[in-house]
């Protein structure tokens, strides 16, 4: 994914509303934010925005008025139908669909149900479906392609809710955290769970303030004015992160009893709808049964949606999932002539140095089918006529 880089500073603690005021103060457009949420809870809320101070810093307070008086109690299967019906962008679905996943995987494991029949509470209401939509237009507005974050202050003691008195973190905060750098920092409950499934769901990596070029800043406020710290959550974004160390997840199952001739096309719808690879191992079950493991790498936004195709066109009955570390080269991509033909080429390259160069197949193919030549001809004379253009492993970059 490429675009503008948001890391969010969350060190004062994480909610929805805060992570929504900060990329709006951040120049995310309120009318894009508010039609994103109409797509999936026609005339149920109103988003405005004020200017307020915390602890002496001015910030932006994001606040969703319900226009409903008795919203109706929601399942995350019900709260995904809205999202896969809603008309919204491909990456705004697909992020809030996969906020609301790690919420639903949450509140199942601490309640112990299904996630698919979780019934939310707070964390389903409507002021939750615009701050989580919400978040993910304005990402979207904003051109923004990759997220990281800082480590989170979750607070301490304990918060009465709707299952009586919890102690901070509360039980859905402290599952969501797992994996992730978190303190206590300060007394009474600094996380919410929707902030704290924002973060896990939208930022690739936790760390502190990457390297970059930043451009805008913005400052989201949280409901009180607290004595101790300033209640905000800022979001730095700049023009474009170099390329690093990025979270990733792998999908994988194994398959024995599918008709190979679909294989093609489970791998191509994968490929389709985001994944970054996906490729297919021999393998040999027990009883000596020939299968696959069917591999899938993607991101974790895309993570969910992803499991979902893999239910749908295989017969497994299950798919793990790991975490995993992927390290991309920096790339461009330039376009030679050959024949008459323009074929673009991937150049990966690290620190001003090429490191790969290679012609997009599918172009060279369609090439080749049209002058009736064969693909390995056309694939040499396009990787000639990158090297003619000063594009060669080992070299500079040119200017």
């Amino acid at each position: 994914m490429t675009g503008r880089h948001a890391w969010i500073d969350a060190s004062a603690g994480v909610a929805g509303d805060m992570m929504l005021g900060a990329l709006l103060d951040a120049g995310a457009r309120l009318d894009r934010v508010q039609a994103a949420v109409e797509a999936v809870a026609p005339g149920s809320v109103r988003i405005t925005v004020t200017e307020v101070t915390r602890a002496g810093l001015r910030a932006a307070k994001a606040d969703v008025e319900a226009l409903t008086d008795s919203p109706p109690h929601r399942t995350w299967t019900s709260i995904r139908a809205q999202l896969d019906a809603a008309g919204l962008p491909e990456q705004v679905r697909d992020r809030a669909v996969a906020v609301f996943a790690r919420l639903a995987g949450a509140e199942a494991r601490v309640h112990g149900v299904p996630a698919g029949d979780v019934h939310f509470h707070e964390v389903g209401a409507l002021d939750s479906i615009a701050d989580v939509v919400g978040v993910c237009a304005a990402l979207h507005d904003l051109g923004i392609g990759t997220v990281s974050a800082s480590p989170v202050a979750v607070g301490s003691g304990h918060v009465r809710g709707a299952h009586g008195r919890l102690p901070v973190p509360v039980p859905a905060v402290a599952e969501l955290s797992r994996g992730w750098r978190v303190a206590a920092d300060g007394p009474g409950e600094l996380a919410t769970p929707t902030g704290m499934a924002l973060i896990r769901a939208l930022a690739g990596v936790c760390e502190d303030l990457p390297a970059m070029t930043l451009d805008t800043v913005g400052v989201g406020a949280g409901g009180r004015d607290r004595p101790d710290r300033a209640n905000v959550v800022r979001v730095l974004i700049s023009a474009e992160k170099a390329a690093g160390p990025e979270q990733a997840v792998l999908l994988e199952a194994n398959v024995d009893d599918l008709d190979p001739r679909l294989w093609p096309g489970v791998l191509t719808g994968l490929l389709d709808r985001g994944a970054a690879d996906a490729w297919l191992t021999p393998i040999v079950m027990k009883k000596g049964r020939p299968a696959h493991t069917l591999s899938v790498l993607c991101t974790p936004e895309r993570a969910a949606a992803l499991r979902e195709h893999v239910f749908a066109h295989t017969s497994t009955l299950g798919v793990r999932e790991s975490p995993r570390i992927k390290t991309p080269l920096d790339r461009l991509f330039v376009t030679v002539r050959v024949r008459g033909a323009e074929i673009p080429v991937k150049v990966g390259h690290r620190d001003g140095v090429i490191v790969q160069v290679m012609p997009e197949f599918d172009d060279v193919a369609a090439h080749a089918r049209a002058l009736d030549l064969p693909e390995r001809v056309v694939l040499q004379e396009a990787q000639s006529a990158a090297g003619a253009a000063g594009y060669t492993p080992g070299v500079t970059l040119p200017r």
